[in-house]
């Protein structure tokens, strides 16, 4: 553990060599195909999409993560589903693309009908809450390979091209809205175990100041955002959307990297966040550039409309900060 307290680095999630992998296996990535089905330029993004005539279809996959281990000491898997599919489509509506289909991939050690079932009910709650249609998917067994199960998906979604956001509209000036995570959601779980594991503590510890365990507050799904989203993309000139998942604050930055965001007025901090960093002895930029820290997603709107698309939302949402000259993301004296 570091002399300034628990890392992600420390739980074994280095997110600089992570960024350097990937960048590894996309320097190999060469071939394009042209015509109908070619890809659709969209630079720091967080879902793919591809030419299809006057719309573009959008492609974006992930999975649960390493939370799976939390629900297998909790014995409790039914909101996996929830999980999956929310880390994908909220991906998704980013770029302003309506979420219709979505298939899951699980790879298990073992058959085990119970997890299975479980893995179901989320994932037909998820598909209700984000209008998805689940097509398919795919279930191998793999001993040798998996230790215990991992759940991931992919989902399909479409955007008109005059209706795509790609936040080249983003200009100084801009607010930033922030809407309330549901806790954790589905990042940072490797911080969020060591800093269990490191304290001593067990998931059936109560959550002080509330009515839950530690792990009933961890495994509160991932909060969907589509059916909330979707229907003010048409009403208001939304600049930029982003969800905030691993790397925390420092995601906004990635709608456009010509300018700064500063964030004066956060969304409220949940009381699992607060107590995870106390258990861990983790720093507020630690904590800031892993974890949501009550923030889910944030829309970028001109200024005259920022009012009316917080009534809009009908959920707990507000301003913020706002959009400025210069580069990355500041807040409290630090940059991200």
């Amino acid at each position: 553990m570091s002399e300034e307290g628990l890392t992600y680095a420390d739980s074994g999630v280095d997110i600089e060599q992570e960024d350097e992998a990937i960048g590894s296996i996309i320097s190999t990535l060469k071939f394009k195909r042209t015509g109908l089905g070619a890809p659709y330029n969209l630079p720091g993004q967080f879902t793919g999409a591809v030419e299809f005539g006057d719309q573009v279809l959008s492609l974006c996959t992930d999975g649960v993560g390493s939370k799976i281990l939390v629900a297998d000491a909790m014995e409790k898997w039914d909101t996996l589903g929830i999980d999956c599919m929310a880390m994908n489509v909220n991906d998704m509506i980013c770029i302003g693309a309506e979420p219709i289909a979505f298939v899951d991939y699980i790879a298990i050690e073992r058959p085990n009908p119970e997890v299975m079932r479980q893995i179901g009910v989320g994932l037909d709650r998820a598909a209700d809450l984000a209008n998805v249609s689940i097509i398919g998917g795919e279930t191998a067994t793999l001993p040798g390979i998996v230790v215990g199960f991992d759940l991931a998906g992919t989902c399909m979604g479409f955007v008109a091209k005059d209706r795509i956001i790609t936040g080249s509209n983003v200009v100084p000036g801009d607010v930033i809205i922030g809407l309330a995570s549901s806790g954790v959601h589905s990042n940072g779980f490797s911080l969020v175990r060591k800093a269990m594991e490191t304290s001593g503590s067990s998931y059936d510890d109560p959550l002080s100041g509330t009515d839950k365990t530690m792990g009933e507050a961890l495994l509160e799904p991932t909060r969907i955002y589509v059916r909330e989203i979707v229907p003010i993309l048409e009403q208001f000139d939304i600049h930029g959307l982003v969800h905030i998942t691993g790397g925390g604050l420092k995601n906004i930055a990635r709608v456009n990297t010509n300018f700064g965001y500063t964030i004066s007025d956060p969304m409220p901090v949940p009381r699992i966040f607060t107590v995870l960093q106390e258990l861990g002895n983790i720093s507020d930029f630690e904590m800031y550039r892993t974890f949501n820290m009550g923030m889910g997603l944030a829309l970028i709107v001109p200024r005259n409309q920022a009012d009316s698309v917080i009534k809009a939302l009908r959920s707990e949402a507000k301003v913020v900060g706002e959009v400025v000259e210069g580069n990355g993301v500041k807040f409290k004296g630090m940059t991200f």
